[in-house]
């Protein structure tokens, strides 16, 4: 037995996975901001309940988190010194010297993790290639060390120039560090990435050295509090990227969980995707505080090697932090079921991207939530029913709700009660609408192709209304989609990507030595996975990113598996050609091209699921539940919706909208015109009306 465990901002999820049947059982409770552990173990002991024994089975804990990135934004991460060259004190404010908003004379920018006075200089320098110019001064290095215990750091970041291609400086100051500093803990770049760009690595470095300490503590917390309750299995993490590894390799590299629990539903999009043979789909995964999409093409996520965390404007490209790590291509907006509703000074109705979160939450939720959120307005309109919210465990407040948008919405803007609900409902739509028609367009697919599939507690809630904006033809929404995302740990392979900057010219370069290169990485990689347990082969997958010479970005190139000595060099560039055109409509034959990064992904076989099929069980007006009066967006009033209890629906069922299809933890509106119908796994897929 596995169990995969999602921590979201509003909404902590469970999936417990019995691989020899593929039965699931499922768990969803509120999350505990100030401790998430506490909600984990509640979870636990609420399945044990259920399921006498089953922790004491658990072979596999796999856990997504939002702690890092949390970290981060709330800027509750270790005091944290730096150690650089000396000459390089400032680069973590110079940055790319790129305004994000050039025409706005007050635009911020986010205020470095480490302030200047904690970022001390080391006389040494490498050049380029290397080579020593001037050795480290280890008596000056060791004055610094003391200085920065003096500034009381718990935790240091080490960032040397060059030292991606010659790590010997960063590893004496180390080892020298271990001696003046011993209860500090210590990043070095060449460990975290190395990697050229000055400006990413050590905003990437000091990230990880800011979170280190709390995440390792937060682990073996976590750690004590499972093994208090009966579980001697393993404990993993997910990876920004889509991999997933152990916690002792999350608690030395926390920088690259910082997207470890979006990550999740992009992994079982991906999964569906293959499964039911559906090469562009888009996965739609809306919860509490936001809402995650990716589009899936020909059963791939892409994975990027930057992006940003803790950003002044929250959707402003350039306005945050900087972080250079594999990472899913995830499109995230502040569109929740907590996303709160308020009239705008200009008069206009504003939704999000400010969330209540779980902490107090919507009002409907009866905690001292106090302002209107999306989740209040779905409960007005009909699309929720109070008496079985989280399968009957929370009852809903409608008047509360009522009052609260009447109160801080419709008449601040002078419109009916009914116009300002259904235009909370219809904006956040229209918000995650545009953002989604331009992820997709910026990844060449086309909305109007693409399969939408849902999963989230407000994801099946909000689908068919995006996809009706998208111009999609299909959806397809998965069981207990609620907690879908945590199915996505139990597709997600075991796997450690590795990166290693090493420029060189493509013409004379010696593929030997490249060859020799990519070995290292490969044999590192085994031993990261080795250490987390792995048995069996370990799977390696090559690539370089290339450039022409003189360009400022590169490449990714996929290089086949073997000697890469044995490749023929003008078909490995002719292969550069082929990708640059497509990506950029041309390429440039007659100019040189160049060798930058080494890159190495580690893996393990995927285990696959055996999703269990429904046994036949009547007709569907055998899983109706009721009538419930529900509001109609295209016949603009409230009319009678039909409501299906998802877990009686037999295979092969065919239901015409509109209809409501409640689980625990989701509900599935569908519309007038479409219509849905049930596969053999329990899949619901739902047909859009041609307007």
């Amino acid at each position: 037995m596995r169990i995969g465990i999602d921590v979201g901002g509003t909404f902590t999820d469970f999936v417990l996975l019995e691989d020899a049947s593929g039965r699931t059982r499922t768990y969803k409770c509120l999350t505990t901001p100030r401790d998430p552990a506490q909600a984990i173990e509640e979870g636990l002991q609420a399945l044990a309940r259920e399921d006498p024994g089953c922790i004491a089975r658990l072979e596999e804990v796999i856990h997504g988190t939002t702690l890092v990135i949390n970290a981060i934004i709330e800027r509750k991460g270790a005091r944290t010194g730096l150690l650089t060259t000396r000459g390089f004190r400032d680069v973590l404010e110079l940055g790319r010297e790129i305004r994000y908003a050039a025409y706005d004379p007050f635009a911020q920018m986010p205020e470095p993790l480490v302030p200047r006075e904690r970022r001390l200089e080391v006389d040494e320098r490498l050049r380029a290639d290397g080579s020593v110019l001037k050795p480290l001064d280890e008596a000056q290095a060791r004055a610094a060390a003391r200085e920065l215990g003096r500034l009381g750091v718990e935790s240091v970041a080490v960032c040397l120039l060059n030292s991606f291609e010659n790590p010997a400086h960063e590893r004496a100051l180390g080892k020298l560090l271990a001696e003046e500093l011993p209860r500090a803990s210590v990043s070095l770049s060449y460990d975290v990435l190395p990697q050229i760009r000055e400006y990413e690595r050590t905003s990437t470095t000091v990230t990880n050295a800011y979170v280190k300490p709390l995440t390792g503590s937060y682990l073996r917390r976590l750690r004590g509090r499972l093994k208090e309750i009966g579980f001697r299995g393993r404990l993993f993490i997910m990876l920004s990227s889509g991999g997933v590894t152990s916690a002792e390799t999350a608690a030395e590299y926390p920088v690259r969980i910082i997207e470890s629990g979006p990550t999740a539903a992009v992994i079982a999009g991906q999964y569906y995707s293959r499964l039911f043979d559906t090469p562009e789909m888009f996965c739609f995964d809306m919860g509490g505080t936001t809402a995650k999409s990716c589009l899936i093409q020909n059963g791939e996520a892409a994975v990027v090697p930057t992006f940003e965390v803790g950003r002044v404007q929250r959707f402003q490209k350039g306005s945050g932090l900087t972080i250079q790590v594999p990472v899913v291509d995830l499109m995230e907006i502040g569109a929740g079921g907590g996303s709160i509703a308020r009239a705008s000074r200009l008069g206009t109705l504003q939704v999000g991207p400010q969330s209540a979160g779980a902490e107090p939450g919507p009002i409907c939720y009866g905690r001292g939530g106090a302002e209107p959120t999306v989740t209040d307005a779905d409960l007005l309109l009909g699309y929720l029913d109070p008496a079985y919210f989280l399968g009957g465990t929370m009852r809903l407040d409608a008047e509360g709700a009522r009052r609260g948008i009447e109160e801080q919405v419709a008449r601040p803007l002078g419109v009916t009660y009914l116009e300002a609900v259904w235009g909370i409902h219809d904006l956040i739509n229209e918000t995650m609408a545009a953002a989604a028609k331009t992820h997709i367009a910026e990844r060449g697919g086309n909305p109007q192709l693409v399969t939408v599939a849902a999963f989230g507690g407000a994801g099946p809630v909000h689908a068919y209304g995006l996809a009706k904006k998208l111009g999609a033809p299909r959806l397809v929404v998965p069981p207990n989609a609620g907690v879908g995302s945590a199915l996505g740990f139990f597709t997600a392979p075991r796997a450690f990507d590795l990166v290693r900057s090493h420029k060189v010219p493509f013409d004379g370069a010696d593929f030997a030595k490249l060859e020799a290169l990519f070995r290292e990485l490969e044999a590192e990689g085994e031993r990261t996975l080795r250490r987390a347990g792995a048995e069996g082969a370990v799977q390696f997958a090559r690539s370089v990113e290339a450039r022409f010479v003189g360009q400022g970005s590169e490449t990714a190139l996929p290089v086949p598996p073997g000697d890469f000595a044995a490749l023929d060099p003008a078909a490995l560039r002719r292969r550069f050609d082929e990708i640059y055109a497509r990506l950029y409509g041309r390429t440039y034959p007659e100019s040189p091209v160049e060798f930058v990064n080494f890159c190495v992904r580690a893996s393990l076989p995927v285990q696959l699921l055996s999703l269990p099929k429904l046994a036949a069980r009547g007709r569907a007006a055998d899983a109706l539940k009721g009538e419930r009066s529900a509001y109609s967006g295209s016949a603009r009033r409230f009319v009678p919706h039909p409501v299906y209890d998802r877990y009686r629906l037999a295979p092969g069922a065919e239901i015409e909208g509109p209809a409501i299809f409640e689980e625990r933890e989701s509900t599935v509106i569908v519309g007038a015109g479409a219509r849905a119908r049930v596969d053999d796994f329990g899949f619901l897929w739902v047909t859009l009306p041609k307007d």
